[in-house]
């Protein structure tokens, strides 16, 4: 016993330290959630590490210790649905040795190696008592995960939370700008073709979307393009009257 609890320690010197100076880092979402991996991997070895974020009612995977491109930040989990679901809903830890995949909990999504994998620790994030997003731990092996592990991860659930919460915010507002900034910039295009070619505004918009579909652009990219057109138009013409 004490050789486990030697282990767990080892790794987890300093994380305290760590997380705070990260906290106060104000890192971008993905880095938060790509560190907070890193963390839960060095304090207790594990074969996998999920970090599901909670958005619109639904956990969203949004980082991984073993690369998955193709379902990060797709793989969406109503509340309540799995044992991840569960933790999320109860808001308490579950922890599983051995056959995680025969719990009647257990959801399998046919997409993951990690479904197979034997024992299974998940743990809630929390901000203020309120459900942030969950932390999921899979070995492949059976493996008992002794009190003071499940006690490390729940800390580090505890600990990260506001900042999950505030990088997620900042993420949401920072794509809210973004979006904002994008209709301005495709109403000035769009409002550039009606004028020069005596378009109606639907006509206009609908010019926009064919030659973003054929040039493989965003309605953005054609609008910066045609305002870009429109600027040099008048540099040129205002050299020509110069």
């Amino acid at each position: 016993m004490s050789e486990i609890l030697l282990s767990i320690e080892d790794p987890a010197i300093g994380f305290l330290h760590q997380i705070g100076r990260q906290m106060a880092a104000a890192d971008p979402f993905n880095e938060v959630l790509g560190k907070i991996v890193e963390f839960v991997s060095a304090v207790v070895k594990c074969d996998s590490c999920f970090v599901y974020v909670l958005e619109n009612k639904q956990l969203v995977l949004r980082a991984s210790k073993n690369p998955h491109p193709e379902v990060v930040n797709r793989l969406k989990l109503p509340v309540g649905q799995g044992i991840t679901g569960w933790v999320a809903e109860h808001r308490q830890p579950v922890a599983v040795a051995s056959h995680a995949f025969q719990d009647p909990r257990f959801q399998s999504f046919n997409e993951l190696p990690e479904d197979h994998y034997e024992a299974f620790l998940s743990v809630p994030i929390l901000c203020r008592k309120k459900l942030v997003g969950v932390i999921n731990l899979q070995h492949k092996r059976p493996h008992t995960h002794s009190e003071s592990e499940i006690q490390l991860i729940s800390t580090i659930g505890f600990l990260v939370g506001a900042e999950v919460e505030r990088a997620r915010l900042e993420e949401e507002n920072s794509q809210l700008s973004s979006e904002l900034e994008s209709r301005k910039i495709i109403e000035r295009g769009k409002g550039i073709l009606q004028r020069d070619l005596r378009i109606s505004e639907e006509e206009a918009y609908l010019m926009l979307q064919k030659q973003s579909r054929q040039r493989r652009l965003s309605m953005r990219d054609v609008a910066e393009a045609i305002i870009l057109s429109e600027e040099i138009k008048r540099a040129q013409s205002k050299g020509t009257t110069d």
